[in-house]
């Protein structure tokens, strides 16, 4: 009768354990210094040795020259233990023993002696499904078991073991398999079965078997049924329905090209060809996902799990992009699978998200609009958008000054003047003062000045300016610029509008504690720092909140 290959090539001593060389020594190493627990607990994905590693750990315990790291294979105990019917190693399937019966015959079969071996071992499989009184009337047996007795409690989900059972077990976790580990173990067991498999195929089985042994050599098992003794990776993709890279690329040649047809056309072809469109949207995140590690940690990587000529075209593919786009679309991409899953139209919610992926590459990072705008440019987005070129929508002022005279208006973005550099000659004081504190970056106080009544004299220039104006003729700015453009330094006074003044030393009215509260703020390092990267903003109102 055929074996399957997972069954036949199961190891049967630590030697041959796949993976898992943290749990391999440390129960090598408590065998050899006989310092066995009476209680482990084995968790981890599924496939990846924890019932085969209880077989062995009984083999170890109860072979004939044992208890001993390396069973002899041969004596009686070996054998029946590895062909599963040893009276002293009892298998228990918790799925479906999983009651307080069940666990009550369990204890009291505990309490006897082996028949022949040196330990009675108990391995439950699926223990997650032990019932929570099921597990209560093991507590007591599991924490002073007799001599003999050894449990072994295998899961796959960990967190549902209560705490008080984990408490009293050594706990193992159980790891993935390596893709490269996997693809040597299959080339090994092809060649001793005399088939014939190229690389691709062997990653494409073990990217199917995701970390689990037992799922690769089952996907190997069905290729070699389907393809019969030569394997070649076009046949194998197209048994387990996986999507060559050639497929996936057609994604990313669209987001490339800003095609949305083309995106249409991805949807309509796997729906046309009977593709199961959730699953395309699983292996379209695992894409994206690829393309960011190999942008992120170059190639080859272990973090991938292709052959080195996958990684090398992902690598390509990733360099078309930015690590930003690939990181937004894998986003979307998982957004898009969770939504298939509960979708009653998954071809229109699969279009929907393709032209997300779509829209949301021609974004631009924040950092280049701040910078645009800090630069003078335009903050507009790019034009394959479709969009005005207008960058905000908002008022003139946001664009640029309106009240500055056109002759006197400075190239935004241009060097500001050194400090007692002469200014251009020409035009009143008012217009040279708000073309100086545009050359400074300082647009608030050049519109504040635009807006304000200057007064000069000999030593002073007094601001006569409405009050919604006066927080920005405070600025230090406006004494540079008043420094450059005279080639003096002089006093500045700033008066409210209304006859109201605003001198700089306060006084007891309300208003004078405004305007020291107004300057307390304009020099706040936050505030000077919105005003570098937004230059064009304006402080409307101050408002002293201790007073409110």
């Amino acid at each position: 009768m055929y074996q399957v290959l997972a069954r036949k090539y199961r190891p049967q001593s630590f030697a041959e354990l796949l993976g898992q060389e943290h749990v391999r020594a440390t129960l090598e190493n408590a065998i050899a210094q006989r310092r066995i627990a009476h209680g482990y607990i084995f968790a981890g994905q599924r496939g990846t040795g924890k019932t085969t590693v209880a077989r062995i750990l009984a083999r170890c315990l109860n072979c004939v020259e044992g208890p001993t790291p390396a069973p002899c294979g041969r004596c009686s105990s070996c054998v029946e233990i590895a062909a599963g019917n040893a009276p002293d190693v009892i298998e228990i399937d918790a799925a479906s023993n999983r009651g307080i019966n069940e666990m009550r015959e369990l204890r009291e079969n505990v309490r006897y002696r082996p028949s022949r071996d040196r330990y009675k071992i108990f391995i439950i499989d699926e223990a997650h499904q032990i019932t929570n009184e099921a597990f209560n009337a093991l507590l007591k047996t599991l924490e002073e078991p007799p001599e003999w007795a050894v449990f072994v409690l295998c899961t796959t989900e960990a967190h549902k073991i209560p705490a008080t059972i984990a408490s009293r077990c050594q706990q193992f976790a159980f790891r993935s398999v390596d893709f490269t580990v996997l693809v040597e173990r299959m080339t090994e067991i092809c060649r001793q079965e005399g088939i014939e498999a190229d690389g691709e195929a062997l990653a494409v089985l073990a990217q199917a078997g995701e970390g689990s042994v037992r799922d690769s050599l089952s996907a190997l098992d069905q290729a070699i049924a389907c393809c019969g003794a030569k394997l070649t990776g076009a046949e194998v993709r197209q048994l387990l329905g996986m999507y060559s890279l050639e497929t996936l690329q057609k994604t990313t040649d669209a987001l490339e090209a800003g095609a949305p047809a083309a995106m249409l056309e991805i949807a309509a072809e796997l729906e046309n060809s009977g593709k199961n469109l959730q699953y395309y949207c699983r292996e379209l995140c695992r894409y994206f996902r690829n393309l960011l590690v190999a942008k992120i940690a170059g190639v080859p990587t272990r973090l991938i799990a292709a052959s080195a000529a996958e990684q090398e075209r992902l690598a390509a593919t990733a360099a078309r992009f930015r690590e930003e786009d690939l990181t937004r679309w894998l986003q979307l991409a998982l957004d898009m699978y969770s939504q298939l899953q509960y979708s009653l139209q998954p071809r229109l919610h699969l279009e929907l998200g393709l032209l997300r992926l779509l829209h949301a590459g021609r974004l631009k990072p924040i950092e280049e609009v701040i910078g645009a705008l800090a630069a003078g440019g335009s903050a507009a987005p790019a034009p394959a958008r479709g969009t005005g070129p207008a960058a905000g929508g908002g008022s003139a002022r946001m664009a640029a000054p309106a009240a500055a005279p056109a002759a006197a208006a400075p190239v935004r973005g241009a060097a500001p003047s050194a400090p007692g550099a002469a200014p251009a000659e020409g035009g009143s004081l008012k217009q040279r003062l708000a073309a100086a504190l545009e050359a400074m970056n300082a647009g608030l106080s050049a519109h504040a000045v635009e807006e304000s009544e200057i007064r000069e004299s000999q030593n002073t220039v007094e601001f006569v300016a409405p009050r919604a104006a006066v927080l920005a003729l405070r600025s230090p700015d406006v004494a540079k610029a008043l420094e450059q453009v005279l080639g003096r330094k002089v006093k500045v006074v700033v008066t409210a509008g209304g006859g109201e003044a605003a001198p700089s030393g306060g006084g007891a009215a309300t208003g004078a504690r405004l305007d020291e509260a107004a300057a307390r703020a304009l020099e706040h390092p936050a505030v000077k720092r919105f005003q570098e990267l937004f230059p064009q903003s304006q402080i409307r109102e101050v408002r002293n909140l201790r007073e409110d």
